[in-house]
């Protein structure tokens, strides 16, 4: 019988691991979803943290921090990750959450390490914003950061999983087990199907147009700007209805509507309160933007996003660590909001009434 050849090239890498974490100098340390929270949505696979540590980097994940994904702790064992304490994964020179840290958490990180998350309304909590730039901690959003092609990647993903999700969400909503009238958005043989109007523009409501067309529902997208609905047409094709927001025509379509998606359109918009008089009591109406239907399927989520950080980080380490990172790249820029113990986020910073600082002036200062 021959031995399991993924077991004999792992345990070495489980060594080094567990020996890097005992000197202090894992590189990075994964934390897991704080309990009373909806959020379950993570960042890495073990198959990703895997192809990471071969690349050369060790990472410290906190112990069931990726049961939301249905991996457990002996399944990154396997791929050479550390299991440790949330406190050992804070300890991290760069720690990876995929919800902003609270300021407790924080004020265990090292000074001067990186966290990386998502953003989100967190972070315009001024205990947050004071507890990083006390630990002059550099935070990085990744839905915030571009690409070498200019696309901000991490966002496109959940946008385009919140998209999907949100028409598996409709269909359930729908059936009698759901609690709806029981129907299928496709129709059958003799029946129409459903109708499913979505406002909004970008990659959710592009992502939602073409699930809820290719489940065999009729689809309207609405939004306030004809170039955004050229785009939607231009994605998705000329079997996707695109129109633009008018009294009139927003009446009929709410009024027959079996499905009302909600996005972020061009314009700031929110449905006339004399309108929702005419939503069908049997319609299913969703605000995509605040539900974020892609917390239903993290697994997804964390397979979609590792394939991307498994190559941030093999271009991090090519550059050193997380400030080359920064100053060699404008993509990574845009997503930073404190650095060297400043707020650079002109956004966060106004709202909270705190002055911010260019991040380009910092580093040209330090080059």
């Amino acid at each position: 019988m021959t031995e399991n050849k993924t077991s004999i090239e792992l345990e070495p890498m489980l060594k080094l691991a567990t020996e890097a974490a005992r000197n202090g100098s894992c590189d990075i340390g994964l934390v897991a979803n704080y309990g009373d929270t909806d959020e379950t949505r993570f960042l890495l696979t073990p198959e990703a943290c895997g192809l990471i540590i071969s690349d050369g980097l060790n990472l410290c994940m906190e112990a069931g921090a990726g049961v939301d994904i249905s991996f457990n702790d002996s399944a990154y064992k396997e791929y050479g990750v550390l299991i440790g304490t949330r406190e050992e994964a804070l300890r991290c020179p760069v720690v990876l959450s995929f919800a902003p840290l609270r300021a407790a958490d924080i004020r265990k990180m090292n000074e001067g390490a990186t966290l990386l998350c998502m953003m989100d309304i967190t972070l315009f909590d001024p205990t947050v914003i004071n507890a990083l730039l006390e630990r002059h901690i550099t935070l990085g959003c990744l839905d915030n950061m571009y690409s070498h092609n200019d696309e901000p990647v991490f966002a496109n993903i959940i946008d385009e999983i919140d998209g999907r999700a949100a028409i598996m969400y409709a269909q359930e909503n729908l059936s009698y087990l759901g609690g709806g009238k029981g129907v299928l958005l496709s129709g059958v043989a003799g029946i129409n199907p459903c109708e499913v109007l979505i406002i909004g523009e970008g990659t959710d409501a592009s992502a939602a147009a073409a699930a809820a067309y290719n489940a065999g529902a009729i689809v309207t997208v609405m939004d306030n700007d004809v170039s955004a609905l050229q785009a939607v047409r231009q994605t998705c094709g000329h079997h996707i209805q695109t129109i633009l927001i008018h009294p009139r025509v927003l009446f009929n379509k709410i009024k027959t509507a079996d499905v009302i998606l909600l996005g972020t359109t061009t314009r700031p918009f929110e449905i006339p309160a004399n309108l929702k008089g005419a939503i069908k009591d049997t319609a299913f109406v969703l605000n995509i933007r605040e539900s974020h239907p892609s917390v239903s399927v993290p697994r997804t989520v964390a397979m979609a996003i590792s394939n991307v950080l498994v190559n941030f980080f093999n271009e991090m380490r090519l550059k050193e660590d997380m400030y080359g990172m920064i100053s060699t790249t404008e993509g990574v820029q845009s997503g930073i909001v404190t650095f060297g113990g400043k707020l650079v986020d002109k956004l966060v910073g106004s709202y909270l009434s705190m002055p911010s600082v260019d991040i380009s002036v910092m580093l040209a200062g330090k080059n």
